[in-house]
C-alpha cells in the first residue's frame, strides 16, 4: 500500500486533500505503527487523498512543552511551521491527541494557521458521509468499554465522535466509572510517559485499568498511541492481557471491515 509524501504528491502535478501528521510514536513505536496503517487503511478505502511529511516532520514539541522546555518546544513548532507552509497544507489528520492539541491550538500563537481534525472525527465524517461503512458481526457479543483521553476529551471536549462510531460496531459499548469529563488520566499525559512515577505514587495506568475492568471488558477502546501503551502496560500488570484486548478505534474499523 504505498504512501506519498507530500513533495511525490505535487510531482504528479496534484494536491492532497488532507496531511496525515503520523507524530512520534505513530512513526517509531511498534505499537502505535499498527495504528498509523489502520488509518491508511481507513483513508485509502474512503478514496480521500491524503500524504505524510515523511523526513521532514519533526516532534511537534508537545513534550517538550509540558516538561517545562519552552526554547525546544518553539524551535520545534517553527521548524514544522515553516515545512507545513512551504507545502501550503491547509488540512491535517492525526492519531495521536497530543499532536492534535498542539497543531490545532498551540501552533495558531507561532504563524501556524491549519483546519486540523482528530482521525476519530474524520472517521464519524466518513461514516456519516457514506465513504465508508462498518460491516456487522465480528463483534457481536464482545464489550468493549472505552477510555476517554485527557488530550482530546477534557482539554478539547471531543465525547461524542469516537462514541458514535463505537455504536456502529455491533458489540456492546460500555462506559468508566469515571468518564468523559470527569475521565481519568491514563499516567502518560503532561510528560509523565517519559519517566518514571515519584516515589510512593501508584501506578495511574494501573489504576485506570482497574476502573475498566469494573464491567468485565473484552476490549478496552482507545484514541490515543499514549493511551493504547498505558492500557497495554496495565493490563499487563493485572496479569489481564491475555483476556482484554487494547484497540485503537482505527483498528477497530480495520477489523470490523477485515482491510
Amino acid at each position: 500500500m504505498k504512501v506519498y509524501t507530500v513533495e511525490e504528491y505535487k510531482s504528479l502535478g496534484k494536491e492532497p486533500e488532507i496531511l496525515f501528521w503520523v507524530g512520534c510514536a505513530g512513526s517509531f513505536d511498534s505499537r502505535a505503527q499498527k495504528i498509523t496503517w489502520a488509518l491508511v487503511k481507513i483513508l485509502h478505502n474512503a478514496g480521500i487523498e491524503f500524504a505524510v511529511l515523511g523526513n521532514d516532520e519533526s516532534c511537534t514539541g508537545d513534550p517538550a512543552r509540558r516538561s517545562g522546555n519552552e526554547f525546544v518546544f518553539q524551535m520545534l513548532a517553527l521548524q514544522n511551521i515553516e515545512t507545513l507552509n512551504m507545502y501550503n497544507v491547509n488540512k491535517i489528520v492525526t492519531t495521536c491527541p497530543h499532536c492534535f492539541n498542539t497543531l490545532k491550538n498551540e501552533y495558531p500563537e507561532l504563524g501556524g494557521n491549519y483546519d486540523v481534525v482528530h482521525h476519530t472525527q474524520l472517521i464519524q465524517q466518513l461514516i456519516n458521509e457514506k465513504r465508508i461503512s462498518i460491516e456487522k458481526g465480528i463483534f457481536k457479543g464482545k464489550k468493549i468499554v472505552y477510555h476517554d483521553s485527557c488530550y482530546l476529551g477534557r482539554i478539547n471536549g471531543i465525547y461524542e465522535a469516537p462514541r458514535e462510531i463505537l455504536e456502529e460496531l455491533d458489540g456492546q459499548l460500555l462506559e468508566a466509572r469515571r468518564n468523559a469529563s470527569n475521565g481519568l488520566c491514563c499516567g502518560a499525559g503532561g510528560a509523565q510517559m517519559f519517566k518514571e512515577e515519584e516515589p510512593g505514587d501508584k501506578k495511574l495506568n494501573v489504576e485506570r485499568v482497574e476502573e475498566l475492568l469494573e464491567s468485565n471488558p473484552d476490549i478496552i477502546a482507545v484514541n490515543c498511541p499514549y493511551c493504547t501503551l498505558m492500557m497495554d502496560d496495565g493490563l499487563k500488570n493485572k496479569e489481564k492481557d491475555e483476556d482484554v484486548m487494547v484497540y485503537d478505534i482505527s483498528e477497530l474499523i480495520v477489523q470490523a471491515n477485515n482491510w
